[in-house]
């Protein structure tokens, strides 16, 4: 059967059993609304407060942003199938979740780097942080962010629509992640860019970390009083545990995958790294960021003065 607008798969999801369906529901009906919720007062607290107006929450409100888009990309679909009792999802559905699943998950990589780079400047060149952080190179690291992402999506849309499929169409999984597995036609192609993309958009972010915390640490540890250092790793304890969460749960779900034969369970592990991290995010900024615990209370406090 050739790939056509006509081609419709079958998302498994997380279990067959009709009697844990509900159950499903609620619980991604809530993480879901939790993510959206939780993002948009993150990024409503930023554009409200003028204290926030720096470089490190302008990357924050964007990584919110991403992190919004990436969990709409899945989530509501999967709601919908399970509400309808249904497993379609459309050739064009897939391929559209494929193509913005791979966007943002990429983006989301190069925020995490922009962000401990502006810790790195923000530590290590204090005198030079304004000059260095300016407006004009937080603008151009999110667009040239964005134009990456968004030139690999796209190239990964256009290779998946070389593909032909057979007659299993079945996805053991809650979304389109494991369409590539299904092709009946040669896929070595898609399995070089997949490696590609992954030493790109994993690796070499995830250098831009190291590197940057290594070189955070050496200076922190050369700080004289205890309370400045204690200040300056209080400013990256937020984005750490961020950072921890996401590669933590993608590179469990990669063992998970290389462990077991099983697709479901890997579809499970699955979770851990597109939708936990999404919802997370937004509790761990808030809960360990004094500035952004003010921001949120005046913001509260702006919405109980409007309905009074």
């Amino acid at each position: 059967m050739e790939a056509s607008g006509t081609v419709e798969f079958l998302l498994l999801g997380l279990s067959e059993d009709p009697d844990l369906q509900p159950t499903i529901l609620g619980l991604f009906l809530s993480m879901y609304l939790v993510t959206v919720l939780g993002n948009l007062l993150i990024i409503l607290a930023i554009f409200s407060d003028s204290h926030l107006h720096t470089p490190m929450y302008f990357f924050l409100s964007n990584l919110s942003f991403t992190d919004i888009c990436f969990i709409s990309t899945t989530v509501p679909k999967m709601l919908v199938n399970i509400q309808r009792q249904s497993k379609s999802i459309s050739y064009t559905g897939c391929l559209t979740q494929v193509c913005f699943g791979a966007g943002f998950a990429g983006l989301e990589n190069f925020l995490l780097a922009a962000m401990a780079y502006d810790r790195y400047v923000a530590i290590c060149h204090p005198l030079r942080y304004t000059v260095i952080m300016n407006p004009h190179l937080c603008v151009l690291l999110i667009l040239l962010s964005l134009t990456i992402s968004i030139t690999y999506a796209l190239l990964q849309s256009l290779m998946l629509l070389r593909l032909s499929f057979c007659t299993n169409l079945e996805i053991p999984h809650f979304f389109c992640e494991l369409v590539l597995q299904l092709a009946c036609s040669d896929t070595l192609i898609n399995n070089i860019l997949v490696f590609v993309a992954a030493c790109v958009f994993a690796g070499v972010p995830l250098l831009g970390i190291i590197f940057s915390y290594t070189h955070i640490v050496s200076s922190v540890l050369r700080m004289p009083s205890s309370g400045g250092k204690h200040k300056a790793f209080s400013t990256c304890g937020s984005h750490l545990s961020v950072v921890s969460l996401f590669y933590g749960t993608g590179f469990g779900v990669y063992i998970s995958s290389v462990v077991t034969d099983s697709p479901r369970k890997t579809a499970v592990a699955s979770v851990m790294y597109s939708v936990v991290p999404q919802m997370l995010n937004p509790f761990i900024y808030s809960l360990r960021n004094r500035e952004m615990k003010e921001a949120l209370g005046k913001l509260i406090v702006h919405f109980k003065l409007v309905e009074t």
